[in-house]
């Protein structure tokens, strides 16, 4: 076993990797948000997932205004090291849809279909 370091994994050219959101008990995935360096190494020390909102251009600690937290179980990397895989306890909606997951739109026969409402 070696030790992880940050920067082993591969950022874009903007300083970003995806990370994607998926429920520790059930696998199912609930979002897809950016990481920077930073917010790896803050979600990896606080246990809260901690994504970077590009539009803002800051540090978003999921759930920190909504309630709807992300409590991370596993932290995981892809064989290539340019895309996580953030499994969490998930409280609440994981979207700002309020839907439990981001995915709530599939297409059949080329038509888009809600497959999930938001949570009341």
């Amino acid at each position: 076993m070696r030790k992880f370091e940050v920067s082993s994994l591969k950022f874009d050219d903007k300083g970003l990797i995806p990370a994607i959101a998926q429920d520790a008990d059930s696998g199912e995935v609930l979002m897809m948000a950016w990481m920077n360096a930073e917010a790896v190494e803050k979600t990896l020390e606080t246990g809260q997932v901690t994504y970077w909102s590009r539009s803002r251009q800051s540090f978003w600690v999921k759930g920190l205004t909504s309630g709807h937290t992300q409590e991370l179980v596993n932290f995981r990397f892809d064989c290539d090291r340019d895309c996580l895989l953030v499994l969490v306890n998930q409280v609440g909606a994981a979207c700002h849809t309020n839907r439990r997951s981001c995915f709530y739109t599939d297409v059949k026969d080329g038509a888009e279909h809600e497959i999930m409402s938001p949570m009341t």
